[in-house]
């Protein structure tokens, strides 16, 4: 089974998801973070794949991807310092990033190497779910293969899609039909960031996708930054996932593994 899977079927609520960009705050420091996440007591980790255009990203995630670049992260890099992580870890590990640098490292290869290494799922924002339905070869140039979808389970990786306020409710439907693992809920229309609470809109969406009874259970992202947003978010999700103020944090920490361990808690627990 999958471990998306598993942590769902096993622990219906309070999910928290931590994000971090592989590559920052140090070149090498995605091991150390990723068991640091782990320790302190976070059930999902997503690593982040720096990009130059990182659209759907805000100015701290995208100052990460940047720093993470400079310092010489690349893809093939990553799948080297993630080839051992599973004697580090046994928690779902997901890659975050977009289409363009997957399709560069070749889009076999890049479900190979995320089965290798132990990785449970990938979110692309920009990977149309038409174009994950439809045959690969023209994603890969090859004259015959099948999906995208079928690669991607050939490989039992779990590809997590978005919705947001603006989704239709027929796309909501068609998404939670072809994709599994969880849906990625957006709080908002905006790129990530670091807000404080949520307004009547938003949760009177929060409240219409939970009153749809969907199949997949629902994480909600952008706009988590502390216990009370994490809280709130949970009363109408399974969990909740933080990036940006996470990122920040590792940004200006002394000592990661202990700013890592005071930030989850603090985030879990309401101590921060």
């Amino acid at each position: 089974m999958n471990r998306i899977d598993s942590l769902f079927r096993n622990k219906p609520d309070q999910i928290l998801s931590v994000f971090f960009t592989a590559g920052f705050p140090t070149l090498h420091s995605t091991v150390e973070i990723i068991k640091a996440i782990t320790a302190a007591g976070a059930d999902m980790i997503e690593i982040g794949m720096p990009f130059s255009d990182p659209m759907a990203d805000g100015p701290v995630i995208q100052k990460s991807s940047d720093v993470a670049l400079k310092q010489g992260m690349s893809m093939k890099l990553l799948f080297t310092q993630l080839k051992d992580i599973r004697k580090e870890t046994d928690i779902p590990l997901l890659l975050m990033g977009y289409l363009n640098p997957v399709m560069q490292y070749g889009l076999e290869k890049f479900c190979e190497e995320c089965a290798k290494s132990g990785i449970d799922g990938v979110i692309l924002p920009d990977l149309p779910l038409e174009v994950y339905m439809e045959d690969s070869a023209k994603l890969t140039g090859r004259t015959a293969g099948g999906s995208l979808q079928d690669l991607f389970l050939m490989h039992n990786l779990h590809a997590v899609f978005l919705i947001s306020p603006q989704t239709r409710v027929e796309r909501i439907r068609e998404i939670d039909r072809i994709s599994n693992g969880f849906l990625y809920m957006v709080s908002s229309s905006s790129t990530t960031g670091i807000r404080h609470g949520f307004d009547t809109e938003q949760q009177a969406y929060f409240e219409r996708i939970r009153d749809m009874k969907l199949k997949n259970p629902r994480l909600i992202g952008f706009g988590i930054s502390n216990h009370e947003s994490f809280s709130n978010a949970c009363n109408y999700a399974q969990g909740a996932i933080i990036g940006s103020a996470f990122v920040n944090m590792l940004g200006t920490a002394q000592n990661l593994e202990g700013a890592i361990t005071k930030f989850v808690v603090g985030i879990k627990a309401g101590d921060q």
